[in-house]
């Protein structure tokens, strides 16, 4: 039996969060096609009478049944989420429960139906032009310094780590991360680097004890404040500059050329200019170092246009590449080839896990803060969710090694 305090019915108030109009009928369907999907998922899906339906497996307990099927038959995509976050269900193996579901996403619903929904789903409306990509970065990265301080390590690094093996630190496994990534853009003393997509300033700063000089680019202002900070803390003021511009702003020479997990929030129809800004500021002889969450290609394809709950939640305008696209868009829009890569998705799960754990255990802390409830549940599924995803291999995290183009 969970031991999981239950959420009340009227707890879970959020920007953006309703009930939308009952549909009985969409509820129905809903319901049944959910039985369905799991009848052979290894998963065990508990009633509030006791009856049990799925293959077994970790537990997911429907509370609220009739508010999960209507949340569920409203917008599939979004409600499964919502659904977690008022409490319509709950699982103390969230994680377990969501891979269950991960590993077989592409066939939970009938071909028949997936041929449907791109009529009746949300198309993503999120735009990421210079004013909306400050929009949608300011609702993630701007919640609170603070809060982001709480779960990370003490690098502040907010990507995917590299460990060498499950007994290092996050702090080692995430300067391991940070150090491939200046590896492959041969970052060394007296490098001239620009990176794109500051984070709180671990990357620059490790740039920087190398002997280069950092130009790091943000559009988020709390992440500068805290990474102007950081880098005077770090004595190293005089050898890294942390501007608050887009990246299309960006006309200066670099010998190296670093972004880890920014092009997810450039959007598909910016990637051609995105990997163009890369080349054109890259001084000849000059290097990329660039680290990617990944998808497969014909998931990133199917789920282009569409609206998430991550979406709706967590990151606004996001698109994950896949490796395919990130390829095609250096061969089409840079003078760059690909040179080396590394994959480490699993390294990311592992990453995710302990964000989460952390998080759950100084939830105290997060609520002194001014989060609520709702936020915990919210921030508890996105971590699980994205851990699900790294697991079973729907997710992948590369990094990509770039330089001139032989013969050009």
């Amino acid at each position: 039996m969970s031991t999981l305090s239950l959420p009340r019915p009227n707890q879970g108030i959020w920007p953006g969060l309703f009930t939308a109009p009952r549909s009985p009928l969409r509820a129905r369907i809903a319901e049944s096609l959910f039985r369905n999907a799991v009848r052979t998922l290894p998963v065990t899906v508990r009633l509030p009478n006791g009856t049990t339906w799925g293959a077994g497996g970790p537990v997911m307990q429907l509370v609220r049944p009739a508010e999960f099927f209507h949340r569920l038959g409203a917008d599939a995509k979004i409600g499964f989420g919502e659904a977690y976050m008022v409490g319509d269900w709950v699982s103390d193996e969230l994680a377990d429960v969501l891979a269950a579901f991960a590993a077989r996403l592409s066939t939970l619903v009938p071909p028949g139906l997936q041929r449907m929904r791109r009529w009746a789903e949300r198309r993503q409306t999120e735009v990421n032009d210079v004013a909306g990509s400050r929009q949608n970065i300011h609702r993630h990265y701007d919640l609170s310094n603070e809060l982001f301080a709480l779960f990370l390590d003490e690098t502040m690094t907010y990507s995917s780590a590299l460990f060498e093996n499950r007994d290092v630190d996050l702090r080692t496994a995430q300067l391991r991360k940070i150090d491939g990534v200046l590896d492959h853009a041969g970052v060394r003393q007296g490098s001239r680097v620009l990176e794109i997509g500051t984070g709180w300033g671990a990357l620059a700063i490790r740039a920087a004890e190398r002997g280069a000089t950092v130009t790091s680019l943000t559009i988020s202002e709390q992440q500068r404040k805290l990474a102007l900070d950081r880098v005077r803390d770090a004595g190293l003021h005089d050898r890294v500059t942390v501007e608050l511009r887009d990246y299309r702003e960006e006309h200066g020479q670099y010998d190296a050329v670093v972004s880890v997990e920014m092009i997810e929030a450039v959007g598909a129809e910016y990637w051609p200019e995105y990997f163009s800004v890369l080349d054109r500021v890259l001084a000849p002889g000059g290097r990329v170092g660039l680290q990617a969450i990944t998808m497969p290609h014909d998931r990133m394809i199917a789920s282009k246009a569409s609206y998430t709950w991550i979406h709706k939640y967590v990151f606004p305008g996001g698109l994950i590449p896949s490796v395919r696209s990130i390829e095609e868009s250096v061969r089409d829009h840079t003078r760059l080839r690909i040179v080396e890569t590394r994959s480490f998705g699993h390294d990311y799960a592992e990453t995710l896990r302990r964000w989460r754990d952390t998080f759950l255990t100084r939830w105290d802390e997060v609520a002194d803060l001014g989060f609520d409830d709702t936020f915990r549940r919210m921030w508890e599924f996105y971590l699980a969710y994205s851990e699900a995803g790294f697991r079973v291999g729907y997710l992948g995290v590369q990094q990509f090694a770039m330089a001139e183009r032989l013969g050009r």
